[in-house]
């Protein structure tokens, strides 16, 4: 069975995604940092057929995210297909946020994406290629003031992806993104557009790869 590990599981568009590829016969991880909440998404998936198990990880803590890796490569062997979807969604500006508050934000919204695309690539080729999804954010497009750290943590999503895509697809690793360019509730119509775009993404034979996708669009 295909595994399908998401890092910074949460209730709108990460579970979406997961049952996505839930459907498809994926076993799926779900990785975030509080434990009775990740394990209430994981029952989600298993009262709808899907395998799926909970994990706790930091996504501003590079160790976790590295211990993570290795828990899942001693207990489901390969992965194919990680997303990264941790973001912290902090409303400040420059004139009030903290640099503290800013520091531990980027921490989140790109330092853990950094540290989880450097061990799936680590551990990808080596086993055939795979996927790396990151959730990417109209913020980074056009970044707003209100939402300052975000925008620059989706800036920086954005252009890790774009960074990484052509020497990752020399490894038989697919980087891409799908760049939300609107506000996600959980369970609606919306989430589902945005999960079957990250599938189209990884559905994509190797000489059609792209590395983003803007939604809507």
């Amino acid at each position: 069975m295909k595994t399908f590990l998401s890092i910074g599981a949460g209730p709108g568009m990460g579970l979406a995604t997961a049952e996505r590829f839930g459907r498809e016969g994926y076993h799926v991880i779900l990785a975030a940092r509080t434990k009775e909440k990740t394990e209430a998404l994981a029952a989600q998936l298993i009262a709808k057929g899907i395998t799926a198990v909970a994990q706790m990880v930091d996504a501003n803590d590079p160790t976790s995210i590295q211990n993570l890796f290795k828990q899942v490569a001693v207990s489901h062997g390969r992965l194919d297909v990680v997303h990264y979807n941790a973001a912290n969604l902090r409303a400040s500006n420059v004139l009030d946020q903290p640099a503290e508050t800013f520091n531990t934000d980027l921490s989140v919204n790109i330092g853990g994406a950094l540290t989880t695309a450097q061990n799936t690539l680590a551990a990808m080729p080596g086993q055939g290629g795979g996927t790396l999804l990151l959730t990417g954010g109209g913020f980074g497009l056009a970044p707003s003031p209100d939402y300052l750290s975000l925008s620059i943590g989706k800036a920086g999503i954005r252009a890790l992806a774009l960074g990484l895509f052509d020497s990752a697809r020399a490894l038989g690793v697919h980087v891409a993104t799908v760049t939300v360019a609107a506000f996600i509730d959980p369970g609606s119509k919306e989430a589902q557009d945005v999960a079957d775009r990250f599938w189209e993404l990884h559905s994509q034979p190797l000489d059609s790869w792209t590395v983003e996708i803007v939604y809507p669009s």
